[in-house]
């Protein structure tokens, strides 16, 4: 009777013994691979800020009028190119431009006639704010204007100098390509013209709203 009880009880305990073992080697493992799980990495890199530091060209186009309302009677058509530099320091610009432009037939009023715009040349200095892409500044300068004679009158030979201020904005794309919008109002002193009535001198002044693209290299 002891021989047939005891060969039970070592079945049952050799049953045990395994399942306990089969259980520890499952635990184990799964702690094993806990272990050397590693989560996703979900970092984020920034990208870099936009560098508007640097020398550029471009060109422009827009209208000239003698009025703060461009679609007043006497606007002509401004077109031309511009090369500058810009040095960046944190989010502010400073820069230098110079710029020239045909005028078209834009017409300025003096005593007896109108005179006639036709070429321009301009000496700015930028300074502003970016915010990343998008870059808000103030200009100011000196220009150089060629008048020719319009109706009832003849105009000054050569150039006249003049003085410029304005503002604009500007927008910075990818592979160094921006785009701007800018305002001008610009003023000649002292532009004598003949007619009639005999010789006169004028204070000219013209608004320019004009848009462009710039290239960074």
């Amino acid at each position: 009777m002891g021989f047939v009880w005891s060969l039970p009880m070592s079945l049952s305990a050799k049953s045990i013994l395994f399942a306990a073992l089969t259980f520890a080697a499952a635990t184990t493992a799964s702690a094993a691979d806990y272990t050397n799980y590693q989560a996703p990495d979900n970092s984020y890199e920034r990208p870099a800020a936009f560098q508007w530091s640097g020398a550029y060209f471009g060109a422009h186009g827009g209208i000239a009028s003698p009025k703060l309302n461009p679609f007043a009677s006497g606007r002509g058509f401004a077109a031309g190119v511009q090369a500058g530099y810009n040095f960046q320091v944190g989010p502010g610009i400073v820069g230098a431009e110079l710029e020239g432009s045909y005028l078209g037939n834009n017409e300025v009023r003096v005593p007896n006639g109108r005179l006639e715009e036709r070429f321009r040349g301009a000496a700015k200095a930028k300074a502003g704010l970016t915010f990343d892409r998008t870059f808000v500044y103030g200009t100011a300068g000196l220009t150089m204007t060629k008048f020719e004679g319009g109706k009832g009158v003849s105009g000054p030979s050569g150039w006249k100098q003049g003085y410029l201020l304005g503002a604009g904005v500007e927008q910075g794309f990818g592979g160094g390509l921006s785009a701007k919008i800018e305002y001008n109002y610009v003023t000649t002193n002292d532009v004598t013209t003949y007619s009639a009535g005999g010789k006169s001198k004028t204070d000219v002044h013209d608004h320019v709203i004009k848009a462009g693209l710039n290239y960074r290299f």
